[in-house]
This record gives structure tokens, C-alpha cells and sequence, in this order.
């Protein structure tokens, strides 16, 4: 797989080459070996592991692909800070004029400044720094705790230990107060139970103590961001540190996702734990209850009246949205209840009405109703005909039936007067007979139009001139003109077929005599005369 070279091969080598790496890839055949003896992936492609024309490779190798220059120059040490390399006894020309010392100039001089540089009064001259340079690599430049000393950190805990012992001394100084103040008071409160006794006695609430007193150990000193600068200033740790982080309740791969960028957990983490002894249900627990929940509701309402005309923003007036959502949810409930009112108003509220005493639910009447054998009802109880929501049997217009008791040419109406229109006022006798009387005489007149249309009126037979127009009754040609006409018809169609004849000044007369007219009716072809093409 990893070539040497590129040397020519011939077509059967070629052919053992590409079935040598074919075995090698199935396992049949064992893996190329390189310079150093290792196996070569035989997977791996040939523009990865065949080595540059310049490099000269004679064995297969993967030496091309890895770092294979180094750089000693690279280290991880740091900075021997405050180490002193010599002290000299008088100034040194060069030296800094302040302090004296040959690895800094008096720009660059950290020592106060003299009131007589060393320079003048050749005394006290500083130690010369010792000044080392680095060449770091990549993870040195990006190592945060490169040059960090581990053995520091017993200061921390001394610091903590000495905070730890004080806080405990002044709780147990508390507790004894306690104590003899209790029993100081003891004999004259006999009926105080030895449950509050004991509680008030040995259980201080340790969150109860004054902050002061615990010398500062909830307290982080931060770089707070300011508008005029970066200013050092005081925050508060909300954080209880024995509380177990949200991402360590469940380690399992397939439970809720905790984005570290924001450090939230929308899902249960312990979806199947007992709710009343986990104490962490997700942040979308939160979400969904509360305060949360109601400025969700407020955003929704604000976007909402926006895009419905109101003038209103969350951003740039939070109060006015606020207000405007309580007037909403007060007419809102306003209108809910006005409805809630009309209903019951008309259809009534059963479960406000009184129930209906069991002495008539079961009570027992006179009335005696006789079946047959089959269980049908021979007598004393009537059939009650079904009713309708509708009202019945009510007749508006001096109207003596009501709509839709008749029926004629797919139209319903009124019985009474046989009228189809809705809401009409009854004609009654009259009524009826004045609509048979207009259509009969709509018959009558359908009839005789029939009758009109059957023998159309002879058509006056017109002498047409040549081509379709009128010929007036007096119209008079001349024989000389018509021909003299026809004769230059004919000489206009020569002229139009050949472009060449035509003079250059050509007079044009708009006057048409009634021979000319008759030459160009005679002498236009008709295309839809079937001898047309017989002419000329």
C-alpha cells in the first residue's frame, strides 16, 4: 500500500500489486512492514501513504505524514520570579540610573524613584534580575496554569482552617450563652416542654449568625465591569458548594442534556425518582410555573396587541404592557362571566336547582291505563304527538295556513292563497284566481309568439351589384366609361406586379366615379369563387 517509489510497472505487476492489497485489506495477507518495523494500516489511502518524489523514500513508510521535525527550543518552565544573579558594589556604565542594576533601564526601573539615582551616589545598588526568555509551544502559550507552584496553596488552607476554627468558637460561644440564659430563667418558667427546651437550648441556626461574624467566607472578590473602567468589588456566591451539581445526579449517557454554554438542563434528570425527595426536577420545571409563566403570558399578549394595531413594546415600555394585560384579563373575565350569565339566563343551571322531593319522584297517581297482551296501550294514556324547538301553527299576513302546507312546480308556499313568496300578505280567493287568470293569459301569449315564429315573412329579392353592395333603382352606366374604367383596372394591376414601372411621380385622384367603382368590383378576384383560378 505505502509505495517507495513511483517506479514504471508493467501491466502484470500492476495486476499482483492491486491483488496484494486487495488479500492484505481481507486479512489474507500480512501487513506491509516499514522502515522502523511497524505495520501499516493497509486501509489507508494511497495519496496518504505514498511519500513525495523528494523525499527519496526506498522503503515503504508513513514518516511523511507524522511531525517529523522537531523543535528542542520548546519547553514548558517558567519564570524564576524575584531571582537575583549578581549585585555589584559601584555604578556600571549602562546601568540604571535609579536603582543601578544592568538588566532594566530608569524607564523601566520598578523601584521608587531616588531622590539621588544610584548613578551619583554609587550606593545601594540593586541586584541585576535574572532575565530568561522562553520559546513556547502551542499548549505552553495556552496554559493557564503554567509556572503555578502547588506548594502556595497551604496557605489557602491554612486561611480556611483558621476561618473553620473561628467560626466553630464563635458558635459554641453562642450555644453556652444560650444555655445559661435558660438556665437562669429555668425556675421561674416550669411549664416551657422539654422538646422547646432542648430545641432552643442545643439547635442554633447557624444561617441565622451574623454575616460579620463569619469573617467573610460567603464573599468573592471579582473584577466587576463598570462604565468608567474595571473596578474591584464585592460578590455575593449564590451558590451553595455542598449542593450536588445538576449534571452529576444522573451519569448516564441517555438521560437529560446539560449544555455546559449555559448551564442548563430543560429535562427531569430522575424522571422516575419519588417527587418528594428530589429536589431538582429540570429547568422546564420552572418554566412552566410561577412567576415564569405569567411573563410568558404578558410577552405572548404584548406580540400579540402589536399585531393587532396597538401601540405596544415589552422592551420599551414594560409597565404600560403590564397594565394593559391586567385591563385585558379584567375585561376578559368581565365578558366570560357576562356570557356565563346569559346561558344560564335562558337555558337555566341544573345543578343550582332544587332537587325534587322523593315524594314525588315516587308518588302514585289515579290515572289507570289498560294494555294487551302484547304490552300495547289499549287505554288511558293518549299519544303524545312530537314537537318541535320551532314555533307551530302560528300565521302571520292574515295568512289562514302556515308556510310550506303547499307545494307546486318545486316551490313550497302558502295553501290559503297558493302564493310562493315568503312573508307575503294573503290575497286569499281573489289572489287565487288573479294568477290563474295571468297564466292563461301567459299561455295565451307563449302561443301565439309559437304560432309567429312558425311562418317567417317573405324576403324582398335585391339586385346585388358585383361585389354584395345595393345598386340603387336609378343608377345609370355609361358603356364608353366602364370600359375606358376597365381598362385601367387592368393597367393598376400590371403596375402593382411589376414595381419597376412605376413612375416616380404619381398623381393620385380621391374622386371615384360609379364606373370606376363597377371596373373594381368586375376585376376583384373572390376567393371563395370556385372558378377563380380560370381567369385571366
Amino acid at each position: 500500500m505505502a509505495t517507495a517509489s513511483v517506479a514504471f510497472k508493467s501491466r502484470e505487476d500492476h495486476r499482483k500489486q492491486l491483488e496484494l492489497e486487495e488479500a492484505r485489506k481481507a486479512g489474507l495477507a500480512p501487513a506491509e512492514v516499514d522502515e522502523d518495523g511497524k505495520e501499516i494500516n493497509p486501509h489507508i489511502p494511497q495519496y496518504m501513504s505514498s511519500a513525495p518524489w523528494y523525499l527519496n523514500a526506498e522503503r515503504p513508510s508513513l514518516k511523511h505524514q507524522r511531525k517529523w521535525k522537531s523543535d528542542p527550543n520548546y519547553t514548558k518552565s517558567w519564570y524564576d520570579r524575584g531571582a537575583k544573579i549578581f549585585q555589584a558594589d559601584k555604578y556600571r556604565k549602562g546601568a540604571c540610573e535609579n536603582c543601578g542594576a544592568m538588566t532594566h533601564d530608569s524607564k523601566s526601573c520598578m523601584e521608587r524613584p531616588r531622590k539621588k539615582g544610584a548613578k551619583w551616589t554609587s550606593m545601594h545598588i540593586a541586584p541585576d534580575e535574572k532575565i530568561e526568555t522562553f520559546e513556547l509551544d502551542y499548549d505552553g502559550k495556552r496554559d493557564r496554569w503554567n509556572g503555578f507552584d502547588p506548594s502556595t496553596y497551604a496557605r489557602v488552607m491554612e486561611r480556611y482552617e483558621a476561618k473553620e476554627a473561628a467560626r466553630k468558637k464563635y458558635v459554641k460561644e453562642q450555644q453556652l450563652k444560650k444555655l445559661e440564659e435558660k438556665n437562669g430563667n429555668g425556675n421561674g418558667d416550669e411549664e416551657v416542654s422539654d422538646e422547646e427546651d432542648d430545641d432552643d437550648a442545643l439547635k442554633i441556626d447557624e444561617a441565622k449568625v451574623d454575616e460579620s461574624k463569619q469573617m467573610d467566607f460567603a464573599k468573592v472578590e471579582k473584577r466587576v465591569r463598570t462604565t468608567g473602567g474595571g473596578s474591584t468589588g464585592t460578590v455575593r456566591n449564590l451558590r451553595i458548594r455542598e449542593d450536588t451539581a445538576k449534571y452529576l445526579l444522573n451519569l448516564d449517557v441517555n438521560s437529560a442534556y446539560y449544555d455546559p454554554k449555559t448551564r442548563s438542563m430543560r429535562e427531569d434528570p430522575l424522571p422516575d425518582a419519588d417527587p418528594n425527595e428530589k429536589f431538582y426536577g429540570g429547568d422546564n420545571q420552572y418554566r412552566m410555573s410561577g412567576q415564569a409563566l405569567e411573563f410568558k403570558q404578558l410577552n405572548v399578549h404584548a406580540w400579540e396587541a402589536f399585531d393587532k394595531g396597538q401601540d405596544i413594546h415589552m422592551q420599551a415600555a414594560p409597565s404600560q404592557a403590564e397594565l394593559l394585560f391586567k385591563n385585558f384579563k379584567v375585561n376578559k373575565e368581565k365578558l366570560r362571566t357576562k356570557t356565563k350569565d346569559t346561558i344560564m339566563e335562558k337555558y337555566g343551571n341544573a345543578a343550582t336547582e332544587e332537587e325534587i322531593p322523593m315524594e314525588l319522584l315516587l308518588g302514585q297517581s289515579e290515572r289507570q291505563v289498560e294494555y294487551d297482551r302484547a304490552g300495547r296501550v289499549i287505554k288511558g294514556m293518549e299519544t303524545s304527538l312530537p314537537k318541535s324547538k320551532y314555533e307551530e301553527d302560528v300565521f302571520i299576513n292574515n295568512h289562514t295556513t302556515v308556510w310550506g302546507s303547499w307545494w307546486n312546480d318545486h316551490q313550497w308556499g302558502y295553501k290559503c292563497c297558493k302564493q310562493t313568496i315568503r312573508n307575503s300578505y294573503c290575497t286569499g280567493a281573489a289572489g287565487i284566481e288573479a294568477a290563474e287568470a295571468a297564466t292563461d293569459l301567459m299561455k295565451t301569449n307563449i302561443a301565439r309568439k309559437a304560432a309567429a315564429e312558425d311562418a317567417p315573412a317573405p324576403a324582398e329579392e335585391k339586385k346585388l351589384a358585383t361585389w354584395g353592395t345595393d345598386v340603387p333603382d336609378d343608377l345609370v352606366l355609361d358603356e364608353k366609361l366602364l370600359t375606358e374604367a376597365l381598362k385601367k383596372e387592368d393597367e393598376r394591376k400590371r403596375v402593382e406586379k411589376d414595381e419597376r414601372k412605376r413612375k416616380y411621380n404619381v398623381r393620385w385622384n380621391d374622386e371615384v366615379t360609379a364606373e370606376e367603382m363597377e371596373a373594381y368590383r368586375m376585376k376583384k378576384i373572390h376567393h371563395d369563387d370556385p372558378m377563380k383560378d380560370f381567369l385571366n
